[in-house]
């Protein structure tokens, strides 16, 4: 059966809260943050053994196809789609559903990132097998909620309902609904509920059922998805003709778009170990620590400093009596920040953009 499905994994992210490392030209997904291999290549190695590489897609960003295909080099170059601009997830996953219906009408596919850190992963693909089994068989659309390990406040959470069966050790459940990221008072009570979960991001589904929501939901998308069925990925037609309709799309996530509209949404739970890398404290706690609990990426020198995040990959950086800091030091930009402000680094991104003398750093 899952000669019918396929993978679509998004990569069109900048990864602006990595900065200075992440750039336009090269971000996140093409950083090699977290062993030899980019996140990109781990996203397309995770799916080895499951679904051929012919079926499975990268959409990214037009200017970094090349990069990106030198990154997941196990793929067709065909497979590694460049959109002209972004237009936020509901317009991935309907060009997703055109592509995969080019191939296979009556076929399913799942939606993936390429910035998640995913472990366990003869669990991961079982979930996904069932999940795309069951997106077969039903008209549903298959969400993956992350058992929570704690209240965290940088994630959107899923409410599970009643169950609708165990398949092969995988359990699905109804969605209530969709969440914000929550303060951490509420945070506190999704976890304690026990029926809230992370939102991982990761969604599927057949082509059918994709079309009807976006027919009942989103048409204009649904107008993207029949135009772009008629070129094939990699030729120049598909790319002239994809910036002409993507200039008539706003953005659009699909949350909003589908997910907080649609009635026939089941989750499946996910209980693979996952992390969304979205920000430099993320990192640290899938990489080894020095004594001082320093987590360092080359040449650093600590002198009564601790709980820092430290990569300096342009020469030496000497760390005295700080603590709670990361400190990026790559291609003649050094940025430093309190690791409760890593979230603002993307504030720190607009301002050098709008500064207007260090476009070649961003």
């Amino acid at each position: 059966m899952l000669d019918k499905c396929y993978a679509v994994i998004m990569a069109g992210g900048r990864g602006e809260r990595f900065w200075p490392m992440s750039t336009s030209k090269k971000p996140k997904q093409l950083l090699s943050l977290l062993g030899e291999k980019t996140l990109l290549a781990m996203a397309v190695d995770r799916l080895d053994g499951l679904i051929p590489p012919e079926r499975v897609f990268v959409i990214t960003n037009a200017e970094i196809v090349e990069a990106s295909q030198k990154a997941a080099p196990a793929l067709l170059p065909e497979n590694i789609i460049g959109e002209p601009f972004g237009r936020d997830t509901a317009a991935v996953c309907a060009l997703a559903s055109a592509i995969v219906r080019r191939k296979d009408p009556d076929g399913a596919f799942c939606i993936l990132t390429a910035d998640q850190l995913i472990e366990n992963l003869e669990v991961f693909q079982n979930t996904l097998r069932q999940g795309l089994t069951r997106a077969l068989k039903q008209d549903t659309i298959i969400t993956i909620g992350i058992n929570p390990g704690f209240p965290a406040t940088g994630f959107g959470y899923i409410e599970a309902g009643k169950s609708t069966g165990n398949q092969a050790g995988v359990e699905f459940f109804d969605v209530e609904r969709f969440v914000e990221k929550p303060n951490l008072e509420t945070a506190v009570k999704y976890v304690a509920s026990g029926n809230y979960f992370w939102n991982a991001g990761m969604f599927i589904w057949s082509v059918k059922t994709v079309r009807t929501a976006l027919s009942n939901f989103v048409p204009n998308l649904l107008e993207l998805a029949d135009t772009m069925e008629q070129y094939a990925t990699g030729t120049s037609e598909f790319d002239a003709k994809l910036e002409e309709e993507y200039g008539k799309l706003e953005k659009t996530s699909i949350d909003y778009a589908i997910m907080e509209k649609a009635d026939n949404i089941q989750m499946i739970k996910g209980v693979f170990e996952w992390d969304d890398v979205g920000s430099w404290p993320a990192i640290e706690n899938h990489l080894d620590k020095t004594e001082d609990n320093n987590v360092v990426i080359g040449e650093c020198l600590s002198m009564d400093s601790s709980n820092n995040i430290v990569v300096s990959e342009d020469g030496l950086t000497a760390l005295i009596g700080v603590k709670d800091l990361v400190v990026v030091k790559v291609d003649g930009v050094t940025m430093v920040c309190n690791k409760s402000k890593a979230q603002d680094i993307k504030k720190m991104v607009a301002m050098v953009k709008s500064n207007g003398n260090f476009d070649q750093l961003i």
